[in-house]
């Protein structure tokens, strides 16, 4: 990552974060707890950028033009609303899994070649 992306980066997160601020207050309150939830569960995909983030947030001022509470539009569990978003992303849990379970099987194809011998 080169200077120019991380300073690439830092423009779009000043915009992405000014356009949080033009929320009204129950949107903004929702939306800094989905950033919060979102995370600490880690899809993988939002180090990658803020395309997600950006997707909740044209999702939320598409709300507001229309007139709607931003419980109307997330429903009244929002970890629901947060884990539907991300059922399909990779999440760190997943390839920490993946990792133990490769570890896993790894000591255990070391160990039976060794009681065959």
């Amino acid at each position: 990552m080169g200077i120019q992306d991380i300073i690439k980066g830092k423009k779009e997160w000043r915009v992405h974060a000014a356009r949080v601020k033009a929320l009204p207050n129950d949107y903004q309150i929702v939306y800094k707890e989905i950033q919060k939830y979102l995370f600490k569960v880690g899809p993988v995909e939002l180090t990658e950028g803020i395309d997600l983030l950006s997707g909740i947030l044209d999702f939320f001022e598409e709300g507001v033009a229309l007139g709607k509470g931003v419980l109307e539009v997330t429903g009244n569990d929002v970890a629901e609303f947060c884990d539907e978003l991300i059922k399909d992303s990779k999440i760190y849990a997943d390839i920490y899994q993946e990792s133990i379970n490769k570890e896993v099987n790894k000591e255990i194809k070391k160990y039976t070649d060794k009681t065959k011998e």
